[in-house]
């Protein structure tokens, strides 16, 4: 059985777990060894039965713990070339580390898993990724991106499970403490995903046939939990669907982890 887990998640820290059997791999970690380690530890995750992981963007609410991290667990690093040569150069990870460069486009295995890094819309380097799981499940991680682009609509397609961002409610962001400029950034095709967009994916995707699904990437600020799947259901309802509640989850913000999702 594989399972998804949100270790953390938020404006101010993004980690999760794609998991089968005993081995694993993480995606991403923007907070200290201490969060993430008491992450792992809440979940009977133990670091030598990971595989490796994987980076998004090199955003410090994606990196920011890898250095101390990586220095206790010296796993290997994947990643755009782009993102992997920003941590070498600006030392966010030790000068021993393993990388490797993946190609867009090309599945690559890592472990037992396969991996393929697609490109999404941010305004740095960013990619997002479809794993194929040692049980032959598949599941698409996909966040920090402005605009659903062909490149991944075609990577959330088919899947066993979605992780896709649902960053933002449109009237808080417009209404709330943020100035202008950071509003038009969030807002941009370079920028967020916001309740509304990432509802309106995960209706075609159900129609397409996928059932489980997790809301990443919540917004402190400007958006909260109870309202990301209120926006999700209210569309699913507006359009006749009625998928079981169990079946879309939104990832805690802070230090709390989120349950396992089986897929």
């Amino acid at each position: 059985m594989s399972e998804f887990i949100s270790l953390y998640s938020g404006s101010s820290g993004n980690s999760s777990v794609v998991r089968c059997g005993q081995r694993y791999l993480i995606v991403d970690m923007g907070k200290g060894v201490r969060t993430t380690g008491a992450a792992l530890k809440a979940v009977e995750l133990d670091p030598a039965d990971c595989d490796g992981i994987l980076v998004t963007h090199e955003h410090s609410d994606h990196v920011k713990g890898l250095s101390t991290f990586l220095k206790k667990h010296p796993l290997p690093v994947y990643g755009a070339e782009e993102t992997l040569g920003f941590l070498e150069e600006n030392h966010v990870v030790p000068p021993s580390c393993d990388m490797t460069a993946l190609t867009q486009g090309r599945e690559a295995e890592i472990g037992g898993f396969g991996v393929k890094a697609f490109p999404t819309s941010h305004d740095v380097p960013c990619v997002g990724y479809r794993i194929h799981t040692p049980d032959e499940k598949t599941m698409t991680i996909a966040t920090d991106l402005g605009v659903l682009t062909p490149v991944v609509h075609e990577a959330l397609s088919d899947c066993d499970l979605v992780a896709l961002e649902s960053n933002y409610d449109l009237h808080m962001l417009r209404s709330g403490p943020y100035p202008y400029y950071l509003r038009a950034r969030i807002e941009s095709v370079r920028g967020h995903l916001s309740n509304d967009e990432c509802a309106a994916k995960l209706l075609e995707l159900i129609q397409g046939g996928c059932k489980k699904f997790a809301l990443c990437h919540l917004s402190q600020e400007n958006n909260t939990p109870a309202l990301a799947l209120q926006t999700v259901f209210s569309t699913l309802g507006a359009a006749g669907v009625v998928p079981d509640r169990e079946c879309i989850v939104q990832t805690q913000r802070r230090n709390e982890v989120s349950p396992a999702l089986a897929f």
